[in-house]
């Protein structure tokens, strides 16, 4: 019988690096290109919105976004998947094949230290 499993969407957010390959290395720099496009932010949101992950996004600033940086969602939003099993435990994570390098996300694994027999 196979272990039952659920699956948890999760996303990397990538304005800070479409920001940087565009030449925009601060944030308020960003305030007023929005603001050409309709999308009234103060600083800080906009702050909030570079270097967070946006739990909501409104889809105004991301058109406005994409336009700015001439890009699609897809440059900034990758998506995958986290099995889950039905305990609410991580079971495995399997990303979505990307042509990104995202060897700067990556994470430690926590080490689990197990006793040995040492007689």
């Amino acid at each position: 019988m196979t272990n039952p499993t659920t699956k948890t969407v999760a996303y990397r957010w990538h304005l800070r690096k479409v920001m940087s390959d565009h030449g925009l290395h601060n944030t308020t720099d960003l305030v007023p290109l929005l603001a050409d496009r309709s999308v009234v932010m103060t600083s800080t949101q906009v702050y909030r919105i570079v270097t967070g992950e946006p739990e909501r996004l409104n889809m105004r600033l991301l058109a406005a976004l994409c336009d700015i940086f001439g890009c699609t969602p897809n440059d900034l939003i990758e998506p995958y998947v986290v099995a889950t099993s039905r305990r609410g435990r991580k079971t495995a994570t399997a990303a979505q094949p990307t042509t990104r390098d995202t060897t700067s996300k990556t994470r430690p694994r926590r080490a689990t230290i197990t006793p040995t027999d040492n007689d």
